[in-house]
């Protein structure tokens, strides 16, 4: 499989939190916590979720590029501890998954090009990249965005 651009990626994870904000944007708070069956999230704990999520990734991408740290767990990233959003309510949640990203997103573009495609370490994956990791990250988030969508379409 090619490798995502890099400025394709970087559009991608920026563009997250605003598709998240234009979804929930008009969600009453009764809405954000509605749960169709068990097996379902609501729209408030995909966007905590989302919001962990992004904590994580902006923090490991931290590790590699200024700490040299070559060993990832992209595994941390897909699947935060519960809680480390706290109690925050979505909206403020989505705020400062928001301002993490817009971080992240400006960390990545002054990364060298050799930062970008030097391998690292994942425990479940083996020899991956930066890019790599921006990838899987992206198409984690996509995947939360279409969630969303049908949640939002099922709301009574």
């Amino acid at each position: 499989m090619t490798p995502t651009p890099r400025d394709d990626l970087l559009t991608v994870l920026a563009s997250v939190p605003e598709g998240f904000a234009d979804l929930i944007g008009g969600l009453s708070a009764e809405q954000l916590i509605y749960r169709h069956g068990p097996a379902f999230p609501t729209p408030a704990e995909l966007v905590a979720h989302l919001g962990a999520s992004g904590i994580v990734l902006d923090s490991v991408l931290r590790q590699i590029g200024l700490e040299g740290n070559r060993e990832v767990d992209a595994r941390a990233v897909l699947e935060p501890e519960l809680g480390l959003a706290g109690d925050k309510p979505g909206t403020e949640l989505l705020a400062d998954f928001g301002r993490v990203r817009r971080r992240t997103i400006d960390f990545l573009r002054g990364l060298p090009a050799t930062a970008w495609t030097d391998p690292i370490h994942d425990a479940c994956r083996g020899e991956i990249t930066v890019g790599d990791l921006c990838e899987l990250a992206s198409t984690h988030e996509i995947g939360h965005l279409s969630q969303l969508r049908n949640l939002i379409a099922i709301l009574p």
